[in-house]
């Protein structure tokens, strides 16, 4: 149905219903939480949706609303992350921040689309995702549910998932709502500082947040989801400001606005804006949150202000007419429940997509000759806290995670771990496997170097498995100290003394402080949280089987005190660097190598800024390349970043082959926001840099005058 029609509907229906049904219809009830003849009770008072609950029970609650008075149907949200994960039979993705290291969007819409069909098999309609926050720092919990540190590449992958969630048409039975989330500026919280007050400018949003979230809108995206926290000290919840002038007015979102758990609760306990529930309920709907994520004293206390003269009605009449839209849009009154693709839970197609976008995750980001392991090794040592965990493998937001802690749950095959990968692959080769875990992520009593380096000794290679766990990452697990916890670099000091060499393998949340795990190591490969196949896809890497072609969303600091270390600094540092410390990040923004190295020649940029690089595969091997396009403001009346990522372009070549590669530009890609907060293009001379990474010696650069 198109949005005009919905909107019709919409406004007839609000025109029957009562005060009473317009404050329930706001209300989105946890079924975890109120239990069943709680959640019944709620949807036949009229609630407009239940979060987390699956199957026949989500059936019986959407039974008892069309049995209502006016018989609205119910809308049924999951946390579907990086799959439909909550579901131990689904399949589970690599997170958002392992997509993101492929740097292709049609990987990151085919999640979207899987993930959709197997969240409308259950019967659900919503996912509460994409989350479009920038992971800026990296002391932040959730940085492993970003696309990264940078809003270009988070804006284009953000935009290919809404149209794998959503599709072509919201009724269709295989799609579901995608929710982009969290609104606004949520990652870049002081401190690092999960829901804490975020110091930026408004010409800071408009340079940086609003921008995903306007590719979110522009690829129709449904609903948005507003951030915990505050900016500058104005809870983001009650913010009207934000909320409907810059997102409705400016973006051109045209759904509905969904809070975040408990945020107008907020309000009164956490952040002390407002004396009570009635303050704070009537303050989050007049700044424009449609939806009230379970504060359930929401409904009285808008009732209530409504009574007595304190709200108009015209506050709930616009939050209705939004929720009611989109729900006549997706066609619920003729098909309450989504239909989905029954079996297509964790099918081949859909496991497919998911080792496709393990093996598309993958980022070698240092070689010394290690790697692919040789013919001449015959035994290899697995070693590691995180080489078996399939709970490190799959990271947050899965059955062991949400909607409540299970991590005693039992894993759900299939899945491959990196040393089931890499036996696999040994035994069809016949070389021999030896594992030893050597210490665990955290320290305990059974941690045992001395039978890792052992092990090592017996061994050609040595792969070294390290990371962090799902206690040390995601909501309320904020961290001040970034370098490898317990003793695993103990484990990798005493493993490299063994002479044999050592491949580092990451499989974490995010980058954390490698140290000499990755300096003095042979070879390091970035996993991050990889799914289902992270092992497998890891393991091919490490054979040969697989090309590397992962380019990193994100930069890896050497040490914690270097942030913030993204790419896209201001000049104007005096001196340049540390005293104590290189100036430059572990890792950059964009690296990443494979077996293939590619060579640049001959940028230039035309008239129409269309960008024309030659590449050439200079190896051996066929491989894929990310072609990355930035520009730099040479004179600007505001301070512009050193760079910024415009563009990017993957190609896979032959060996020796060279590609004419064409990347146009458009104008908005030279401009700035200004001293008044208007986007603008100065005219002046710009330098336009095309190549491997971010890393200025990675980069052709050309000069264009754009006037």
């Amino acid at each position: 149905m198109k949005r005009q029609e919905a909107r019709t509907l919409a406004r007839d229906m609000l025109k029957q219903m009562t005060l009473e049904e317009k404050a329930a219809q706001m209300l989105q009830v946890s079924y975890a939480h109120v239990g069943r003849e709680e959640a019944l009770r709620w949807a036949k008072k009229g609630a407009g949706s239940f979060l987390h609950v699956l199957g026949d029970d989500a059936r019986e609650l959407q039974q008892a609303a069309l049995q209502s008075r006016l018989g609205i149907p119910l809308l049924f949200g999951i946390d579907a992350i990086h799959g439909h994960g909550l579901n131990d039979h689904a399949t589970i993705f690599p997170s958002q921040l392992a997509c993101a290291c492929s740097w292709n969007r049609e990987i990151v819409r085919v999640m979207g689309e899987v993930t959709a069909r197997e969240v409308a098999t259950d019967g659900l309609h919503w996912a509460f995702s994409p989350v479009l926050c920038l992971g800026r720092d990296t002391r932040w919990g959730r940085i492993d549910e970003t696309f990264g540190e940078d809003p270009y590449l988070t804006g284009e992958l953000g935009a290919a998932i809404v149209r794998g969630y959503q599709g072509d048409d919201l009724d269709d039975p295989e799609h579901i709502l995608a929710c982009a989330k969290h609104y606004l500026g949520y990652g870049e919280a002081t401190g690092g500082r999960d829901a804490y007050d975020t110091e930026v400018s408004e010409r800071k949003i408009r340079e940086l947040f609003l921008p995903t979230f306007r590719k979110a809108a522009e690829a129709g995206c449904a609903t948005v989801m507003t951030a915990y926290g505050s900016i500058d000290g104005m809870p983001l919840t009650a913010s009207r400001r934000i909320l409907h002038d810059l997102l409705r007015d400016e973006t051109g979102f045209d759904g509905f606005v969904i809070t975040d758990w408990d945020n107008a609760r907020s309000l009164v306990g956490n952040q002390h804006v407002e004396k009570d529930m009635a303050g704070a309920s009537v303050a989050a709907a007049r700044a424009g949150n449609d939806m009230i994520m379970v504060t359930m004293e929401f409904y009285d206390a808008v009732v209530q202000a409504v009574r007595d003269g304190s709200m108009d009605i015209a506050v709930l009449d616009e939050a209705v007419e939004h929720i009611l839209t989109v729900k006549y849009e997706m066609g619920l009154f003729e098909r309450p429940e989504k239909a989905g693709r029954p079996g297509c839970l964790g099918c081949p197609e859909h496991l497919d997509a998911a080792l496709r976008a393990a093996r598309s995750s993958v980022t070698l980001l240092k070689n010394d000759g290690m790697l692919p392991l040789s013919s001449a090794v015959r035994r290899v040592a697995v070693i590691g806290p995180n080489a078996d965990d399939i709970r490190a493998q799959y990271g947050d937001w899965t059955y062991f995670t949400h909607p409540l802690p299970n991590p005693a749950h039992e894993p759900v095959r299939p899945y491959v771990t990196l040393l089931e990968g890499v036996e696999k692959l040994a035994r069809a080769r016949g070389v021999e496997t030896v594992f030893a875990k050597g210490c665990a992520v955290l320290p305990e009593a059974d941690d045992d170097l001395d039978a890792a380096v052992a092990a090592a000794m017996d061994a050609d290679a040595v792969i070294l498995a390290v990371g962090d766990r799902i206690d040390q990452f995601g909501e309320y697990r904020d961290r001040a100290n970034l370098d490898l916890s317990g003793r695993q670099m103990e484990l990798f000091r005493r493993l490299k003394q063994t002479g044999k060499p050592v491949c580092t393998v990451l499989i974490a949340s995010k980058p954390l402080c490698l140290g000499d795990a990755a300096e003095q190591a042979d070879a390091v490969i970035c996993a991050f949280n990889g799914g289902m196949f992270g092992g497998q896809a890891v393991a091919e890497a490490l054979f040969g089987e697989l090309n590397p072609s992962g380019r990193l969303p994100i930069t890896f600091p050497r040490h914690v005190g270097q942030l913030p270390v993204y790419y896209s600094q201001l000049p104007g540092w005096h001196g340049g660097r540390y005293c104590d410390l290189p100036e430059t990040p572990l890792f950059a923004f964009g690296e990443g190598m494979g077996y293939s190295p590619f060579a640049y020649a001959n940028l230039s940029v035309d008239e129409a800024h269309t960008v024309q690089v030659d590449v050439t595969n200079t190896g051996s091997r066929t491989g894929t390349e990310t072609v990355q396009v930035y520009v730099r403001d040479c004179v600007s009346s505001v301070i512009t970043p050193v760079r910024k990522l415009v563009a990017f372009r993957q190609i896979t070549l032959a060996p020796g082959e060279t590609a004419a590669v064409r990347i146009p530009l458009s104008r908005d890609s030279f401009s700035l926001i200004n001293a008044n907060c208007e986007q603008v293009v100065e005219p002046g001379e710009f330098i336009v840099y095309a190549g491997h990474s971010s890393k200025e010696q990675d980069l052709l650069q050309t000069a264009v005058w754009i006037g």
